[in-house]
């Protein structure tokens, strides 16, 4: 298969396979005589694994422990386990980050009053000011 059919079959852009490829996350393809990338059914089945661990938040290198143990049939799940575990704390921390971004900025929209004056406190806290 060329990289626009595993593309298309696995859901990743040929864009982030050559990506993925270049940051070794996956194997390079085998190139024909004229230098085209070929792929097999095995690398599609790769290509949708690491889809769907970046679509649940996964790092590449995370990403890559998982391959290998995803790969590696005398692994044990306890290993995946703490993967995962540590993963959910770190998305429980970014949450609630995020969160106290998006009710600062609340408030500080709340406090604006948008209109023809250039007072604004949104501008004030970017800027280190007091409002």
């Amino acid at each position: 298969m060329n990289i626009g059919e595993v593309a298309k079959a696995s859901g990743v852009s040929a864009k982030m396979i050559r990506h993925y490829e270049g940051a070794g996350l996956i194997q390079a393809a085998t190139r024909t005589e004229s230098n085209y990338r070929v792929y097999t059914h095995k690398d599609v089945e790769v290509l949708r694994f690491v889809r769907q661990a970046r679509r649940l938040g996964f790092s590449m290198k995370q990403i890559s422990v998982l391959l290998g143990l995803w790969q590696d049939r005398s692994r044990s799940s306890n290993e995946v386990k703490k993967l995962a575990k540590e993963h959910i704390a770190e998305l429980g921390l970014r949450i609630r980050e995020m969160t106290e971004m998006r009710d600062t900025l609340k408030h500080l929209a709340d406090h604006c009053r948008g209109d023809s004056r250039p007072e604004c406190p949104i501008l004030e806290e970017l800027a280190g000011q007091k409002h």
